[in-house]
């Protein structure tokens, strides 16, 4: 998608200099050199640039999780990501967490943007009434799915009992700088996702310019996935439905395994094959990258964590390769390109149906869900449907196979945190390195990530109260 979208990164002088300056001297006075937006083309290339706006860093839910492996090097260098991945409830991780963490700024950066074009782009010009509504649109769901992580990453999972009472992240609806802002609680920035995407709605088309731009089928998605981490299933199935109802194509990895055999079987050949993950995936209802935009590799993963995956899971076998270099031994990745690890994909949203269908008593249909992902996974020689009629098993089942394909995006951490909520879904994780255990219950603080230093010492013209201890 390279070759098709143009990454343009704008210096918006005029932001911080003039428009949005407090001293009115200022207004007018139009820096050398400085462009200021007015056509509608001007702002909607914010959206298209990828480095700014469309990346998602959510490593330590990875580091946390024990999904992404990490170096005996990583853990001497990095303080907080030791702290997460060895379950160290005894470490100061607000004191550790003293860097510009990438959440963090990397989510309110796209917020900001998100802002500017709702703020401004009523008044563009060269444009039509309905390209104005549908830029506006576009962004208001982007600005959602950003303050999903947020709220995922940072503050407690939500909890229809105490929604109404706990703190959340900032919640900022102006892009001037050093506007006033609230921390508002964990009910208030659901409301606020719901309502923005909900009212986006209307003005969202059928098909994007691009698969950076949202349009309805990823509203939809987004919205069967905020209804789900909210335990509303009726509703999140039926906005499932709708977005399936849009796109419903699975990318078939056995036959993506089977045009790589010779190179994914090969042992001794760590040779990479091209994604099929990136922005022309079938699945995509709207892509984001992960903690980078640029072409590259997956992260390597632990042999434990590998261990969970399905045996014939063609998906896994096609991305990961066994390998040791010096005393190290990993999984390492055998793909290049790029990865949708930020949008919204038909696995997620089958996977959704499936938990809402479960949880709602037909476990027949949420099984039927849950084998069209694993047939288009498992190899053919090995495959099996997976069969039961216990509702709890069957959200087990979905719940393996989630984490599994969701690998590497917030959601594994998200729907974790949900599950651990309940006692007959709770996991406690436990490992062993170098003879001792290790374990991380569910009930365990490190299940909120606590906030940057840089951001509750610097917090601008509001106030930030940390939502966990250490």
């Amino acid at each position: 998608m390279k070759n098709k979208i143009l990454t343009i990164s704008y210096v918006l002088v005029f932001f911080t200099s003039i428009i949005f300056s407090s001293c009115n001297d200022y207004l007018g006075v139009l820096p050398k050199g400085a462009k200021i937006p007015t056509k509608l083309a001007d702002y909607e290339a914010f959206i298209r640039d990828e480095y700014s706006n469309q990346r998602v860093d959510v490593t330590q839910t990875s580091i946390l999780l024990n999904d992404r492996n990490l170096t005996s090097s990583d853990l001497s260098y990095y303080p907080l990501w030791k702290a997460n991945y060895m379950w160290d409830e005894s470490a100061n991780r607000v004191t550790l967490n003293n860097s510009d963490e990438g959440c963090y700024y990397i989510s309110y950066a796209a917020i900001s943007t998100c802002n500017l074009i709702i703020e401004n782009a009523p008044t563009a010009t060269q444009c039509t009434e309905t390209e104005r509504n549908t830029l506006i649109a576009q962004a208001k769901v982007l600005r959602a799915m950003s303050y999903f992580n947020l709220v995922n990453y940072y503050a407690n999972v939500y909890d229809e009992s105490s929604a109404s009472t706990k703190l959340s992240v900032p919640l900022i609806s102006s892009a001037v700088i050093n506007a006033p802002y609230k921390q508002v609680t964990i009910q208030e920035i659901y409301d606020d996702m719901l309502k923005s995407v909900e009212d986006a709605l209307v003005n969202l088309p059928d098909v994007s310019a691009t698969v950076l731009h949202p349009n309805k089928a990823t509203a939809y998605a987004f919205l069967a996935r905020c209804y789900l981490q909210m335990g509303k299933y009726s509703n999140a199935l039926a906005n499932a439905e709708l977005a399936l109802q849009v796109k419903s194509t699975l990318f078939d990895w056995t036959a993506y395994y089977a045009s790589n055999k010779a190179q994914i079987e090969n042992p001794n050949s760590y040779v990479k094959t091209v994604s099929p993950m990136g922005f022309n995936s079938v699945e995509n209802y709207n892509f984001r990258h992960g903690e980078r935009s640029y072409a590259t590799s997956e992260r390597n993963i632990p042999v434990a964590r590998a261990a969970s995956f399905e045996p014939g899971d063609a998906r896994f076998a096609s991305r990961w390769k066994l390998r040791t270099v010096g005393s190290d031994t990993y999984y390492t990745s055998t793909l290049t390109g790029f990865f949708n690890y930020g949008g919204l994909t038909t696995t997620e949203v089958y996977l959704i149906k499936a938990e809402c269908l479960a949880r709602t008593g037909k476990v027949q249909e949420a099984m039927d869900a849950l084998n069209a992902v694993r047939i288009k996974r498992i190899l053919p020689a090995v495959y099996q449907p997976l069969v039961t009629t216990d509702a709890v098993t069957a959200l087990k089942y979905i719940i393996k196979t989630k984490a599994n394909e969701l690998i590497m995006t917030v959601m594994p951490f998200a729907d974790t945190r949900r599950w651990n909520k309940e006692a007959n879904l709770a996991r406690t994780f436990t490992k062993v390195v170098g003879g001792t255990t290790y374990s991380l219950s569910p009930t365990s603080h490190l299940w909120t990530m606590p906030f940057p230093k840089g951001a509750t010492d610097n917090n601008g013209n509001g106030s930030i109260t940390q939502n966990v201890d250490k």
